[in-house]
């Protein structure tokens, strides 16, 4: 049956050197096609914290071009780009907060958050609806409304300033509730308006793969920020003659980040498998476990494991990987090296040894040479 492909094929044929036949041209035509769609939806918001451009003198009042030249961003993601142009720089901070993070959680593990590009950043493993891809999205959500709400707090956004969150009810009533806070409300807000901006243009028949990808990269940028407002607490200072404390003022800080990461780290281990059912809601796959909350993470799809190099899962694999000889745990030489075995080597490191302090006020070192042994996967 002719089906009218060969004089789309014949184009691309020439292409690629007009020696193959109509069979051979379809075929290349659909990986031509698919590489393309990879390239288009590889690219991400999270490239701003790759970007060369994130300085502050960069975005000027009126400098559009600077929007659209931005690798990774949406339509709707550029517009916000153009009203909010000295956001961006903290955008980016916060996307490049998120990635440290997530590359110190997994610091031990197979999938260790690696970047492998100034564009996709994470590469082909985030088109898997795995777990690692559920605690990326939520922790770079995160990254964003900490790096907004500091960034108010110190004055550096126009359209915001310290925080104007309400005086705790528990808080005792001698206590002033003021200072400068960081405005958790408006940087959840900017969080969610520009980094669900990606998900919220697409529409995907009802059903799809793709629009349980799309609710569940919602629901996980959801957890992220929800976690930075769970974990956000008072803080005080005190006042009063020769530090008596008889007066204090208090306002909203936010936890540090490592706190963030820890607690999604904890969600990533008790994630929820979950699926599309028939109305097109994301609902559990094992309904005898207590449904996931918006503070909790959700997935579609197990996780590939990682060993070996795989261009289809973007698997980087564990080959070269450093592990720890007498650890049982997922860092130990035996589960980071899939059975593969290790090999050992003596290598020099110089670490900072012999510190003193020296009124005042400083610690100097000397710099001491040791040999240790390091064992890295076959």
């Amino acid at each position: 049956m002719n089906l009218g492909l060969s004089c789309v094929c014949r184009p691309v044929c020439w292409l690629l050197g007009g020696v193959l036949d109509s069979r051979h041209c379809v075929f290349a035509l659909t990986i031509l096609t698919l590489l393309m769609q990879v390239v288009v939806e590889a690219n991400s918001w999270w490239s701003l914290a790759m970007n060369p451009l994130l300085i502050p003198e960069a975005y000027i009042i009126g400098a559009q071009p600077l929007c659209s030249q931005l690798v990774g961003l949406s339509q709707g993601q550029k517009k916000l780009c153009q009203l909010y142009q000295d956001h961006m720089q903290y955008i980016g901070e916060g996307a490049k907060t998120g990635i440290r993070e997530c590359q110190y959680q997994f610091r031990h593990r197979r999938w260790n958050c690696s970047t492998v590009d100034n564009s996709s950043v994470f590469g082909r493993v985030m088109q898997i609806g795995s777990r690692e891809t559920a605690f990326t999205y939520a922790i770079s959500a995160a990254g964003v409304v900490n790096a907004v709400s500091r960034a108010c707090r110190e004055g550096e956004l126009s359209s915001c300033g310290c925080s104007r969150a309400a005086r705790p009810k528990d808080l005792p009533r001698d206590w002033l509730w003021g200072g400068c806070g960081d405005n958790l409300n408006y940087g959840y807000r900017f969080s969610k308006e520009f980094v669900d901006a990606r998900e919220r243009e697409k529409s995907y028949p009802k059903g799809s793969y793709e629009s349980a990808r799309l609710l569940m990269n919602l629901h996980n940028n959801e957890a992220g920020r929800r976690t930075v407002s769970d974990l956000a607490h008072v803080s005080c200072k005190c006042h009063g003659v020769s530090g008596s404390c008889s007066l204090k003022t208090c306002w909203l800080q936010l936890a540090d980040f490592r706190k963030v990461g820890d607690a999604l780290k904890e969600k990533y281990d008790s994630a929820a498998a979950m699926k599309l059912n028939s109305r097109g809601k994301l609902v559990q796959l094992h309904s005898k476990f207590n449904a996931p909350t918006n503070h909790d993470l959700v997935y579609l799809e197990s996780s590939p494991d990682y060993c070996l190099k795989n261009q289809s899962t973007g698997s980087l694999g564990t080959v070269g990987r450093l592990c720890n000889k007498t650890s049982e745990g997922m860092d130990g030489c035996e589960l980071m090296c899939c059975g593969r075995g290790y090999d050992q080597y003596k290598a020099q490191i110089v670490e900072r040894c012999h510190c003193k302090f020296h009124w005042c006020c400083y610690v100097k070192c000397k710099r001491c040479t040791k040999i240790v042994d390091q064992f890295v996967c076959k």
